[in-house]
């Protein structure tokens, strides 16, 4: 068995060897065995199910939740020679009677199902007609109540086990820590499967984190210097938000399309069609956007605003750089955010055990802005993989934060919220601190407290930074009822009396300095360097990629990805059979494309000799 899930793998994917444990996942579900698989993005999960597939006897049921995700696959397996098809309520009738017969027939490797289809009693019945070979549940997070993709049909899906007993099951996930797991275990009724961790870490992305002050000036500052040409993702939390983004970006000249929940869903499908098939296309989005995405050329996710936990974070991050070339998470967030999210928080309806843990999450996300070592490590820590060694692959790695002692300040700034009665926003105290004249002082009498102009040593946008830390922190609570009114909390107790010193970071809107920025674009740190004598090759190599993915109506990455393409570039293979050997080039891709990239490749290298 072992053999020929090799074959598969060489002949079919074009890869040499099994990645990780990749082998050992294939090994139990080929033997009938449930496994359960938490591997990052780009990792190679689908393997792990596709392998099986093509070796079993039968055919492999998929369930996905996204229409996009389950047709993006099927095309990528077309392209290889893979029978596979997808049921959905996009398929036309006489569509979804073809691809019956073939499944009644034999005829089809894979079906991709949604769960809600899947779980319908008919679908059931034509399952008990046909040898199913194995079932796959992808993106097995979406099972969990407390997780930021919770789809509720996701729970039927223990019916399978009594349903289907001799049939194998295979959940996978790129995110999900101790908790989620557990979860996944119980309500997909796995507690016999194997578990497989793969590590969380994705190394060739660059994390980067800075203080917000004009977000999109920033933004744009960061697309020319480090992306200028490059496909990503802009993530902003509101509609009016992702849609002023997008037209601004339009507006400076780069091509930008908006995505969110209020848009029709012709305009979402048409919008991310878009964004899958032309290259240097920027897609801005609420999260209501990118489970369903498996470009694997995103070379940056940005973050206009702050996300709610790690697992948001990591999840949107790690659309980045799936083909395993660099790629850079980029984030800016200010007050404003911590104090935003603070607030929907406190205005939760759930149950108490879930709020609690929405609180953790939140604070995980904050630590991680806040930290002053490795961004990696802390990132790692929260998915219970420790980074011994600092990864030299984060802003805080190239250049280290500056942390001041900043007990004093903040005994003031809570002085200050005290003395006020704890019934004002940020801007207010800060304008008391800094001894500021305006008619809310006046109305207020705010002119004759202790805290009046006790704080002109710091500019307001230093005392801003202050707050925001005091919030991050947790020794200040933000009033829901109270319009963004800071109240104290018992955490800042020792603080006030000064039994307790609190360092505080010194905020950082770009690199603080040039020989920083330097040192990140000589690592070439989220970008894939091509060398000047090596262009014309790439951009012609591009260019014939283009021409046969609109002949077929397929992404360009489709056709052979980056990655790929990026080897081939490399090696300059001169014959089929050195093209074979290069990665993403399985037999069914030499036998189609093979051809016309070698005499591409021999009329550049025969003219540079």
């Amino acid at each position: 068995m072992s053999d020929s899930a090799l074959n598969v793998l060489q002949n079919t994917f074009g890869f040499e060897s099994f990645r990780g444990f990749q082998g050992e996942v294939i090994r139990e579900v080929t033997e009938g065995r449930d496994a359960l698989v938490l591997m990052p993005t780009g990792g190679g999960k689908s393997l792990c199910y596709q392998v099986p597939a093509l070796v079993m006897a039968g055919t492999a049921i998929v369930v996905s939740p996204l229409i996009a995700l389950m047709e993006d696959q099927i095309s990528n397996l077309k392209q290889i020679g893979v029978r596979a098809e997808s049921l959905h309520s996009g398929v036309s009738l006489e569509e979804q009677y073809r691809i019956e017969q073939e499944l009644f027939t034999g005829h089809l490797d894979l079906l991709y199902v949604a769960p809600e289809r899947l779980m319908t009693e008919m679908m059931q019945r034509k399952l008990d007609q046909v040898r199913v070979s194995l079932f796959a549940i992808d993106e097995a997070h979406c099972v969990s109540q407390w997780g930021h993709d919770f789809r509720p049909e996701y729970l039927q899906l223990s019916v399978l086990k009594t349903r289907f007993p001799n049939v194998p099951r295979i959940a996978l996930t790129a995110t999900a820590d101790k908790r989620t797991r557990q979860e996944i275990i119980e309500r997909l009724g796995l507690d016999q499967a194997r578990v497989f961790v793969d590590s969380f870490n994705r190394a060739n992305i660059f994390y980067r984190i800075s203080q917000k002050k004009q977000g999109k000036q920033q933004l744009l500052r960061f697309l020319e210097k480090e992306h200028p040409e490059d496909s990503g993702i802009v993530y902003c939390l509101s509609r009016k938000r992702v849609e002023d983004t997008a037209a601004w970006l339009n507006a400076q000249g780069r091509k930008a399309l908006p995505y969110h929940g209020g848009m029709t869903a012709y305009d979402r499908k048409n919008n991310q069609h878009r964004f899958l098939q032309e290259e240097g296309m920027i897609i801005v989005a609420t999260l209501a956007f990118g489970m369903g995405i498996d470009k694997p050329d995103v070379r940056f996710v940005a973050h206009l605003d702050l996300p709610r936990s790690i697992e948001a974070y990591y999840q949107e991050t790690g659309r980045a750089g799936r083909d395993g070339l660099p790629a850079t998470a980029w984030m800016v967030y200010g007050l404003q955010d911590v104090m935003l999210l603070r607030q929907i928080q406190s205005n939760s309806m759930a149950a108490p055990e879930i709020q609690r843990i929405e609180q953790q999450k939140l604070e995980a996300m904050l630590s991680l802005c806040e930290v002053t070592g490795c961004r990696r490590q802390v990132l790692l820590e929260y998915f219970d993989e420790p980074l011994k060694e600092k990864c030299g692959n984060c802003d805080l790695c190239l250049e280290p934060v500056t942390t001041w002692d900043g007990t004093e300040a903040a005994r003031k700034a809570l002085s200050c919220v005290y003395r006020t009665g704890q019934m004002f926003g940020v801007s207010h105290l800060v304008d008391v601190l800094l001894g500021k004249e305006t008619a809310k002082v006046s109305q207020f009498g705010h002119r004759q407290l202790t805290t009046f102009g006790i704080g002109s040593e710091f500019k307001q946008s230093e005392w801003r930074s202050v707050f925001r830390q005091l919030v991050a922190r947790g020794f200040i609570n933000v009033d829901v009822e109270g319009h963004g009114a800071l109240k104290l909390n018992e955490k800042c107790r020792p603080l006030l009396k000064g039994n307790e010193r609190l360092l505080l970071r010194q905020d950082r809107y770009e690199y603080a300095t040039e020989k920083a920025a330097r040192k990140t674009r000589s690592v070439d740190q989220g970008r894939v360097i091509i060398d000047d004598q090596d262009r014309p090759l790439w951009e012609a190599m591009r260019s014939r990629r283009k021409e046969l993915a609109e002949e077929q109506g397929v992404p360009a990455y489709v056709i052979l990805n980056d990655k790929t393409l990026y080897e081939m570039l490399k090696i300059k293979p001169t014959s089929l059979e050195a093209l074979s050997h290069i990665s993403g080039v399985g037999e069914y891709k030499l036998e189609k494309y093979g051809q016309t990239f070698v005499e591409l490749i021999s009329g550049f290298v025969v003219s540079v000799h």
